[in-house]
């Protein structure tokens, strides 16, 4: 049997093991999935919402025991693991709320000798790939509204993180919820793959690398099922002339640092007027030296390690690169003495004198580094904003609404800003354009993606 290893960014230990599901419990597991949801797509959405509601519940009873396996799966400091679960909350609860309209047939004008209306229909087997950065907050993303909609969810989690998964079954089972509606399993690469292509899936929802994407459409090529892809992000914030240093400094900073940079919407490049670019620096760089690089087990440290050395490592050479063709690094790497190459630790870092010629502008880097440059004027900032393979998010900061909202127009991205970043509103769509992914999830959107209309046409 194979067994799959959860090493521990922490100390580098063994933290978690289990076997991988073998082809005969991925099988039952499917035939559970599709005989289960023929009796939930015909559960009142008020029942389902009870369901998903009481898991909700469960996970939020367990906050600190969680957010304490956060630490020890992926890295996060103690201190913030328990806001995962608040934003999970939010998420969940926001979808639940927004079920009963989102899935209300549509109806019609009256037309003489006709009664005409669209209903909502589910899919059938949604399956589900979570990553490990977000574990909790992402998988909620799928999870409750394709439960809502009526489907069946199979859940793979990543191999960092499983006992979210496992966490999330408990739950459900807790809630009571009937057997086979929700499942996990630990699975192989060629065994997520395997399910993908199997004709009794009938959606598939993944987050995680644009390598990853493009094996979920690969697997998924001729079936014409539907797919929701949330993949890399190189996120930009624009700093305008007239922002408030105050208030963008931070918000910038924390949008690009927190959960050590290791989030989809994390901002990965910044873009400053050239009136404000110096104050900007230096506040910027003043900012990261307050953060305290440490084992993320203590409630005072505000860095953790990265999920892996060789994440680290990747950065480390981004960085690197970048000094090497003539760019300035703030942040001495000496001052963190847990910072060192073959490590998950590493230190925060603040360059400028960076182009885009640079792979720390360009490649996605998920680590605690970012780079600022400045700009002439509004025009400037775009085109280099623009100027990416991805467009998850993008933020302007700007005491002139008005004009940061028009900025924010001619942006290619899923989701735009003002005065803030990083941050997901359940009642807003999550979507990215370019390399970071297709599909839309959250709001009252992302059920039209996880249901399919079904037209009724009935003459009297």
């Amino acid at each position: 049997m194979a067994v799959q290893q959860t090493i521990s960014p922490v100390d580098g230990s063994i933290y978690v093991e289990r076997e991988l599901a073998d082809p005969a419990r991925v099988e039952a597991a499917l035939a559970r999935a599709v005989t289960a949801q023929e009796a939930w797509r015909e559960t009142p959405i008020g029942q389902r919402a009870r369901y998903c509601s009481a898991m909700v519940d469960a996970i939020v009873a367990r906050r600190d025991a969680l957010a304490e396996e956060l630490t020890w799966q992926m890295g996060r400091p103690i201190a913030a693991g328990g806001g995962e679960i608040g934003g999970f909350e939010e998420r969940a609860r926001g979808m639940i709320g927004l079920a009963e309209a989102a899935l209300a047939p549509v109806e019609l004008p009256d037309k003489p000798g006709f009664t005409r209306y669209i209903t909502r229909e589910p899919l059938g087997v949604s399956f589900i790939v979570a990553p490990w950065n977000f574990p909790f907050m992402t998988a909620v993303n799928a999870i409750v509204p394709a439960l809502m909609a009526g489907n069946a969810v199979i859940l793979k989690h990543s191999a960092q993180t499983p006992l979210c998964a496992e966490r999330l079954q408990e739950a459900f089972d807790a809630a009571g919820l009937p057997d086979g509606v929700f499942q996990h399993l630990h699975l192989s690469h060629a065994a997520t793959e395997a399910l993908i292509r199997d004709a009794r899936i009938d959606h598939v929802s993944f987050t995680g690398s644009v390598g990853g994407g493009e094996m979920v459409e690969r697997n998924a090529a001729g079936r014409f099922i539907a797919t929701g892809l949330e993949l890399g992000g190189k996120d930009p914030a624009y700093v305008r002339a007239d922002a408030d240093l105050d208030e963008a400094v931070p918000g910038v900073m924390d949008g690009a640092f927190f959960n050590s940079g290791q989030s989809c919407c994390g901002i990965e490049r910044i873009y400053v007027h050239r009136d404000l670019y110096d104050a900007f620096v230096e506040r910027a760089v003043a900012w990261v030296r307050e953060l305290r690089l440490g084992n993320p087990t203590d409630p005072a440290t505000t860095l953790g390690p990265v999920v892996k050395p060789a994440a680290a490592d990747f950065v480390r050479g981004q960085v690197e690169e970048a000094v090497t063709a003539g760019a300035r690094a703030w942040i001495d790497p000496g001052d963190y003495p847990l910072s060192r190459p073959g490590s998950a630790y590493l230190a925060p870092q603040v360059l400028t004198g960076v182009d885009h010629s640079m792979r720390v502008m360009r490649e996605e880097s998920f680590g605690p580094v970012v780079g600022i440059m400045p700009v002439e004027d509004d025009e400037e900032a775009v085109r280099l904003m623009n100027d990416s393979d991805f467009g998850l998010t993008a933020a302007v900061f700007t005491r002139d609404i008005a004009a940061g909202e028009a900025l924010a127009r001619r942006l290619e991205a899923g989701t735009v800003f003002t005065n803030r970043c990083d941050y997901l509103d359940p009642e807003l769509a999550w979507t990215g354009v370019k390399q970071s992914g297709r599909g839309c999830s959250l709001s009252r959107l992302g059920y039209e993606t996880l249901t399919r209309p079904k037209s009724f046409h009935l003459k009297h």
